[in-house]
Parts: structure tokens; sequence; C-alpha cells
């Protein structure tokens, strides 16, 4: 059985959001903290062979990116990842290899996770992110915390169901990165 492991880079205030769309005027607040050293310690994370579990937009817009990305540790994993889809337009999955995971979403990750293979990463997908919380099928949640409070935009962990999770390890990079890594335990126990 494979483990599913959400991959967020998050501000301390929890906002996930990387793009311009909707007037978001801070569309690459992370690029100030990259460097080699985070990006090796980004690879090491996500393993050396994992596929990848996306929400439809987030698929798209790695779809134009991430072919042409050039050779590299990060584009060279992500293209070579199968992308499982959560789609209600499997037309178009030409950034592959890549399938959709069906009309019923849930079934269809189930199925994906029974299988064999190496670890399922979502990356951005915040409402396939919402739903693996709520069904129980997240393994591992990995939080790249970045040391910004942005104010606004799309939050990771809005209004939802209270969720535990039981931190394993952290790792700090010389920008002020926080790799936090944290197993799901279920719903908060009151």
């Amino acid at each position: 059985m494979r483990k599913v492991r959400i991959m967020e880079h998050i501000s301390l205030d929890g906002v996930i959001q990387h793009d311009d769309d909707g007037g978001f005027a801070h569309g690459n607040w992370t690029t100030p903290y990259r460097t080699p050293a985070g990006l090796a310690a980004l690879v090491e994370v996500y393993g050396s062979s994992f596929d990848l579990l996306l929400g439809r937009r987030t698929y798209d817009a790695w779809a134009g990116f991430w072919p042409t990305a050039g050779d590299g540790p990060m584009a060279n994993g992500l293209n070579a990842a199968t992308k499982y889809v959560a789609t209600h337009r499997p037309a178009g999955l030409d950034w592959g290899p890549a399938a959709d995971l069906g009309p019923d979403i849930v079934a269809g990750i189930r199925n994906v996770k029974a299988t064999d293979g190496p670890d399922l990463l979502v990356c951005g997908s915040s409402t396939l992110t919402s739903l693996l919380l709520d069904q129980g099928l997240v393994d591992e949640v990995v939080l790249l915390v970045y040391p910004v409070l942005l104010g606004r935009g799309k939050r990771l962990f809005s209004d939802r169901d209270p969720r535990e999770l039981a931190f394993v390890s952290s790792q700090a990079t010389a920008t002020g990165i926080l790799l936090n890594t944290y197993r799901h335990v279920g719903p908060l126990q009151s």
C-alpha cells in the first residue's frame, strides 16, 4: 500500500497561493528564499521515486512549466512521476505519464493507494488536500514554512473539520524555511 504525503509551501499565516489569479499581489513570494541547498533538502524530502496526486488546476499549471524546465533533480522527478489527476475533464492530460482518477475521485484514490508503488505526493491542489484529509487518506503532511506573513490568499487549512497531526521531524534551511513533517493521526480528540 502506498503512502499519501501532502507537500505544501506555506506562509506563517497559512497562505499557499503562488499564482497571480484573482489579483493576488504576491505571486513570487517564495523566490527570495530559494537556494541550491534548499532545493537539495526539498528533493531529499520528495524522495528518489514518487508519483503525484494533483487537482486539475495544479496539473494544468505544472504541465505548462515542468516539461520545459530543463534537466535537474526536481524537474526530472516531476516529469517522470505518474500524475493521477482529480478531474471531471479527463481529455488533455498530455503531460504524462498521466491518468484521471475517474468519476468517483475518492474511490479512484483508494484504488491507486492500494497498489504497489512509490509514495503519492500531493502538491498545491488545496481542494484535493481537504478531501484527502476528510476521508482519512493522508499518511503524512510536509509543510515548507516560509518566514513571511502574507495576510491574504488561498489558505491550506480553512473551513475544515479539526484534525490531529503528530510531529515527526523538522529541518531548517539557511534562509529560514522550516521543513516540518507530521504524521496524520485523524480527527481531533477533545
